[in-house]
């Protein structure tokens, strides 16, 4: 296996790993309130989030800044419980146009704390200080994230259009669904 391979696949199988869920239920939770015909938000968004945990990914790695394991391993479920609560109080809202900016300053910063995770794991698989070997692990990372929008997009429409469920109800059960996954995360990882 090149090296290519080994490091896109440990990216890809890192997030899609059934063991460590958090970065899935997150993405369901940004993308949950999303239809196909709001794409382009999406894609706002999680570019925002991509850029984030990229940064902070490359931070970690390259020992510009260090963050408690033990915070990161808190403020992961913390994101990921704020995005579905955000979901449950604007679920029967429509977008406001002029408060795009801090959704997406809120994306960024929530995939800052996310890579910084990302970093920690990064960190034990290779010590090397080389720039391509990370970028390859970080483009597995961004097919994952891809492949899981993908799958909300997919399930989101079913649900909608072909099984008519109004969307306020599709944004309320995949958000408090996200959200009980969670809690127990947050307890176990309680400072």
């Amino acid at each position: 296996m090149s090296d290519f391979w080994l490091y896109f696949t440990l990216g890809l199988n890192h997030v899609l790993d059934w063991q460590a869920y958090d970065h899935v239920l997150f993405i369901i939770a940004l993308c949950a309130a999303y239809s196909l015909e709001s794409w382009k938000r999406l894609l706002g968004l999680v570019s925002m989030f991509t850029l984030g945990h990229t940064i902070s990914l490359f931070l970690s790695h390259f020992m510009a800044v260090s963050v408690s394991a033990v915070w990161i391993e808190f403020l992961i479920p913390v994101t990921i419980i704020s995005a579905g609560i955000y979901n449950l109080v604007k679920a029967g809202e429509h977008a406001i146009k002029g408060k795009v900016w801090v959704l997406l300053l809120t994306a960024l910063f929530f995939g800052l704390i996310h890579g910084f995770g990302f970093g920690r794991y990064y960190n034990q698989i290779n010590d090397d200080k080389e720039i391509l070997p990370l970028l390859e692990f970080a483009l597995g990372i961004e097919l994952s994230q891809v492949i899981i929008v993908l799958g909300v997009m997919i399930l989101g429409f079913v649900m909608k259009n072909i099984l008519r469920v109004a969307k306020r109800d599709w944004i309320l059960v995949a958000s408090a669904i996200v959200i009980g996954m969670t809690i127990p995360m947050l307890i176990e990882n309680w400072p």
